[in-house]
């Protein structure tokens, strides 16, 4: 019995021990913060001003001609002679290609002749018509006078109504004849290639040869790749979280590290009306002018737009703004008392730089800029002592005799 009294009361000695311990040590943590926080805090500080601040979003594309399509015969044949090579300007209805067009004259005559037959049947089937007409009238005239018998008549209108039917087929065999003439003739043309469009007026340029002189072609195969690259467009993609600040007409800046020293300014045509499910992101569109061609389709580019432009905002650098208990906020400096006091914010325009206080308005002092991580509200501060180099510069703007 004794001997379990003696371990009850050891136990009992064992636990009042370590939670007086416990204790000791946590009053002994609670000063060293204490001592911690109450340690004065170097810091640097920057006036709240007022400044011009943007809103813009940064993106990376690339470079697309205005339009671009290719050349092609319409007839199989030989090209004889190409008259452009990559990078040569080509207007409107320039002559580009002439194909071997040999076997299209000689198509072209054969038309022509078969015309002439055409014309000659009908001629003597126009003759034929006549003589048949008049025989006819004959006919009638003594077939009214009783002289005539009934089948002679029958038969004059017969012989008329044949000749009335060939000559509406020599008619038509002209027509035929006509039409084929023609056909030789575009088929014709068709060996001399031209460069047409619809839309726009500035030149186009080579951009692929795809054949030589001298390649049989088939028709439809293409022979040159003819771009516009003045206008340009600059294409990005954006994911939702720009897509509704992107808006046609919004201005945008293009550059590339390619043209280092080199920019453009373009405008926003086109958005398309639906994100991709692969990459969850929308084609934008941007035209810009490139009345030099100094930029090329194909070149990597880097995109700016700007969003919203806020005038006269009160700005701070973006260093200065903290979050303490789940809160945003900056310290404001009293340089009279050497303590910051923690002040929440609104922030609404970020950039690398500035950050926008929106809220609490106005909003003036000395924020901190640095040291900002170790402050709490009201901990003191050790502001830097002006620099030697301005306090001799002061001292030579002051001269002897004169207050400062």
């Amino acid at each position: 019995m004794e001997k379990r009294k003696t371990i009850i009361i050891a136990v009992i000695v064992v636990t009042v021990g370590l939670v007086g311990w416990q204790v000791i040590r946590k009053i002994g943590g609670q000063d060293a913060n204490f001592e911690r926080r109450a340690a004065p805090i170097a810091v640097e500080t920057e006036a709240v001003r007022k400044a011009t601040i943007r809103d813009t979003g940064n993106f990376t594309g690339t470079l697309a001609p205005k339009s671009q399509f290719t050349v092609a015969p319409k007839i199989a044949g030989r090209l004889e002679k190409l008259m452009v090579d990559i990078g040569d300007k080509i207007s409107r209805n320039q002559l580009i290609a002439v194909l071997d067009d040999e076997e299209y004259n000689q198509q072209l005559r054969q038309a022509e002749a078969d015309l002439l037959v055409a014309q000659a049947n009908l001629e003597e089937s126009r003759s034929s018509l006549d003589v048949a007409k008049r025989e006819l009238e004959r006919v009638e005239e003594l077939h009214k006078k009783g002289i005539s018998a009934d089948s002679e008549l029958d038969a004059s209108k017969g012989a008329h109504a044949t000749q009335e039917a060939r000559y509406k087929v020599a008619q038509a065999q002209v027509a035929n004849r006509e039409a084929a003439l023609e056909a030789a003739r575009v088929r014709l043309s068709y060996t001399k290639i031209s460069a047409t469009w619809e839309e726009g007026t500035n030149p186009r340029v080579v951009g692929e040869r795809f054949v030589h002189e001298g390649t049989m072609l088939t028709p439809n195969a293409p022979i040159l790749s003819l771009l516009e690259i003045n206008p340009l467009l600059a294409i990005i993609h954006i994911t939702d979280k720009d897509y509704f600040r992107v808006k046609p007409g919004q201005s945008a800046l293009i550059s590339s590290d390619a043209l280092a020293n080199r920019g453009a300014t373009g405008e926003i045509i086109r958005i398309a009306p639906l994100l991709k499910e692969t990459s969850r992101e929308a084609r934008v569109e941007i035209e810009f002018a490139n009345p030099d061609g100094l930029f090329k389709p194909g070149m990597f580019i880097n995109v700016r737009i700007e969003f919203t432009t806020h005038e006269q905002a009160t700005v701070v650098p973006v260093s200065s703004v903290v979050k303490r208990n789940e809160q945003q906020g900056i310290f404001l400096a009293d340089t009279e008392n050497n303590v910051v006091q923690f002040v929440p914010v609104t922030v609404g325009i970020s950039t690398s730089e500035l950050a926008e206080i929106l809220e609490p308005s106005p909003l003036e002092g000395q924020v901190v800029t640095l040291g900002q991580h170790l402050l709490a509200d009201g901990s003191p501060i050790i502001l830097p002592e002006p620099s030697s180099f301005q306090n001799s510069d002061e001292a030579e703007k002051t001269k002897p005799g004169e207050k400062k």
